[in-house]
């Protein structure tokens, strides 16, 4: 990730931050886990306190790791990936934008869904519940629902088992930002009904159930640009 070329050394401040990405690796740290707190850290790894807050600082940056302040350094679910790699912000036409991007997501998800029904386990379904829960909660409440959709959806990646899935997914996941804001964030009890299904689906490790119930998530959601919502159905849509 942080390669070295010609005579150029690495400076203390690099080779603590390669220090930091190997301990991630052999420690075995998944996305949201927590590193050790800054002293025991920086006795790991034999470094002092200010080139690893350095190093950390730089991570977090580069979206390897996020810093909570008061809390704690946190291996981060973005995978090192850019915000907007593709440059998504750049593009003018917000809602083509938001209708392409539904389009390519219609070819991914559906089939992520089906994976993750296949490879949940009950550790994998309980998290997918407590986000489903959590968008639902905002959403009543009238809050701002965005990031926790888009964790929702990152968490049915992960669930898939497909090492690609997870990183590429949260860049593509844009598209629900400029699609809550090009429609006014009009369809919250669509959202909730059909995460709801795409949730109890994958509870029950039925991947076809899981396929349609997100295929139906995102037709409801592209539908809504045509102004001709189709009829949801399914028997894990109400329970």
């Amino acid at each position: 990730m942080y390669p070295y070329h010609g005579n150029h050394k690495p400076s203390a401040v690099e080779s603590a931050m390669k220090e930091i990405i190997d301990y991630i690796g052999n420690e075995g740290l998944c996305d949201g886990e927590r590193l050790p707190n800054e002293r025991e850290l920086s006795e790991l790894l034999h470094v002092s306190r200010s080139t690893l807050r350095e190093a950390l600082q730089r991570l977090s940056s580069r979206n390897v790791l996020e810093i909570r302040r008061g809390v704690g350094t946190f291996v981060s679910y973005k995978h090192g990936v850019a915000d907007d790699p593709l440059g998504f912000t750049l593009i003018r036409d917000k809602k083509r934008l938001a209708r392409d991007l539904l389009e390519f997501r219609i070819l991914i998800e559906p089939r992520a869904a089906a994976l993750a029904a296949q490879n949940a386990n009950e550790t994998d379904i309980a998290e997918l519940a407590y986000l489903c829960d959590s968008v639902d909660d905002l959403i009543r409440s009238g809050n701002p629902h965005l990031e926790r959709d888009q964790e929702f959806h990152t968490c049915i990646a992960r669930c898939s088992g497909n090492i690609i899935m997870p990183k590429l997914l949260p860049i593509i996941h844009g598209s629900i930002g400029v699609f809550i804001a090009e429609t006014g964030g009009q369809l919250r009890e669509e959202t909730m009904r059909t995460h709801r299904a795409i949730l109890n689906a994958i509870r029950a490790h039925d991947g076809t159930a899981a396929y349609d119930a997100m295929y139906l998530h995102l037709i409801y959601n592209r539908d809504r640009f045509r102004s001709d919502p189709i009829l949801l159905g399914g028997e894990y849509l109400t329970k």
